[in-house]
């Protein structure tokens, strides 16, 4: 039985093997594949990745100023800063306090004796002060740049030229009645802010020591401190290592320190020292320059700078021992003044102080970086 169906397997295969044999070519067999992502898909290009990016740093109990991006207490977070109207005669000095500035404004205060200028110092941790000044009074323009910040503006009065500034519902200010300090000099030259005042004097007004509906928000755009700006990269950057300020009666001037990589401010032929902070000179990371025009108000030099509904005026932004021109614009009092590199760019500033000079569009040409 066996052997019978053996017999018959075999028949059956010859069979089947003649029947193939006869029908022509024989059909190519078909690839064996192992993959069908491989034969039916194109091959992936090799994509490079970005690097990931750093996560951003955090301190306990601390946040990243507003003002100059350093780290500083978190209880600070909203409070409002003041600005401060320093005068910058020669016999106002030694200024006390300008080194606890975070930003500080020079600018021309009239066009009478030799176009002399003043100080607005921007201070974020006002209650740190101990003495500040001496304060001296304001000018419009002063009212047209610290509604950007939402700073109180603190000062001993001002010509009658300010007085609808003061109506605007944007601006708090605390005017006259701080301490006076003898100090051998005449009146004018006495008045400081002292410690406590400032918290004191803002109490019995009723100004709110917070950031309040007017407030534009955060004013400047930071690098991080492990990537900071190197001006060297622009196409228009060049060599500065000393700003020479076209302001004839005190001769303003900042030098660059490359082991602080900052700019050291110096007036009247020697440095701008505070026997306040351990005589420290004035410093400052970020050097801005506008270039702006002014109005005159009356034969006394009263005047103000046209820095309202401007557009793409030019100046520059200063850091690292390098210069780039940027252009500026502002609207409204409380818009913040944005700079731009000359590619349209809002440009960014490195960590650190900063500071801010208004130069006529008179003097421009007078100018020196180098």
């Amino acid at each position: 039985m066996k052997k019978k169906t053996l017999l018959l397997f075999l028949s059956a295969v010859l069979a089947c093997s003649m029947l193939s044999g006869c029908g022509g070519k024989e059909e190519e067999a078909a690839p064996v594949v192992t993959d069908i992502s491989e034969s039916n898909e194109e091959p992936e290009e090799d994509i490079e990745e970005e690097p990931e990016e750093e996560p951003e740093e955090t301190r306990e109990g601390m946040y990243r100023s507003e003002l100059t991006n350093e780290w500083i207490d978190e209880a600070l977070k909203n409070q409002r800063p003041v600005a401060i109207m320093v005068d910058n005669e020669k016999t106002a000095l030694l200024h006390y306090g300008l080194t606890q500035a975070d930003i500080v404004y020079e600018m021309m205060n009239s066009t009478a004796n030799g176009e002399i200028t003043r100080f607005m110092a921007l201070v974020k941790d006002w209650d740190k002060i101990t003495r500040f000044g001496s304060i001296r009074s304001v000018r419009p323009t002063n009212f047209m740049i610290a509604p950007e910040y939402n700073a109180v503006v603190v000062h001993d009065g001002g010509p009658f030229y300010i007085d609808p500034y003061l109506k605007n519902p944007w601006v708090d200010h605390l005017s006259g009645g701080f301490a006076r300090i003898n100090n051998g000099k005449s009146r004018e030259f006495t008045e400081y802010v002292s410690t406590g005042e400032i918290a004191k004097r803002m109490s019995s007004a009723g100004i709110s020591t917070e950031y309040n509906d007017y407030y534009p928000g955060p004013h400047w755009q930071f690098a991080g401190e492990s990537k900071p700006v190197d001006l060297s990269a622009a196409s228009d950057s060049i060599d500065c290592t000393l700003v020479d300020l076209p302001f004839g009666h005190n001769g303003s001037q900042l030098d660059y320190d490359p082991e602080s990589n900052t700019y050291l401010y110096s007036e009247y032929g020697m440095k701008h020292t505070d026997p306040e902070n351990g005589d420290k000179q004035l410093a400052f990371t970020n050097v801005l320059i506008q270039n702006a025009t002014h109005t005159q108000y009356d034969q006394n030099g009263y005047m103000q700078f046209n820095i309202l509904e401007q557009t793409g005026r030019s100046g520059y932004y200063i850091t690292g021992g390098k210069a780039i021109p940027v252009t500026w614009s502002k609207g409204h009092d409380m818009d913040p003044t944005r700079f731009y590199d000359m590619e349209g760019n809002l440009i960014t500033l490195n960590t650190g102080k900063t500071y801010i000079a208004l130069v006529s569009d008179t003097r421009w040409d007078e100018l020196v970086l180098e």
